[in-house]
């Protein structure tokens, strides 16, 4: 239920991006609402999928860097899986359209904070609450 929820949320920041972000947009099915929200959720599931596979690969192996650089690869290495997912939707004929790979490091950043929001500010709602210290 937590990936399923997760998905969503990642969906929904991906369909904020696109309103804000000029270099990204949704190449969807059709031009009906639906299909604009099917497409994003199909693009936010392939995120969660390369993300949850490819992405932890890289960061085993680049972990020394991160180290170097304080984390700052990580920026990097987001805007790469980003890039995949869109390298997968053009084999695809449809999904998320990135111009350039500063337009998906600006929207991998942005993807990242707003799902970050959107859980903290729905915490309270899905009952995740953190333990407290006594």
């Amino acid at each position: 239920m937590r990936f399923l929820l997760r998905v969503a949320f990642t969906a929904v920041a991906i369909w904020l991006v696109t309103l804000f972000v000029p270099g990204i947009s949704i190449d969807s099915i059709g031009s009906a609402w639906w299909e604009v929200a099917l497409t994003t959720l199909g693009v936010a599931l392939v995120f969660a999928i390369v993300n949850a596979t490819i992405g932890n690969l890289i960061r085993i192996v680049a972990f020394p860097l991160y180290i170097l650089t304080i984390g700052i690869v990580a920026l990097f290495v987001n805007a790469f899986l980003l890039m995949i997912v869109h390298w997968l939707s053009q084999l695809v004929g449809y999904g998320i359209e990135v111009e350039s790979f500063w337009w998906g490091m600006l929207a991998a950043v942005c993807i990242a904070f707003l799902t970050w929001f959107i859980t903290i500010v729905t915490r309270p709602i899905f009952g995740k609450e953190r333990p407290r210290e006594r």
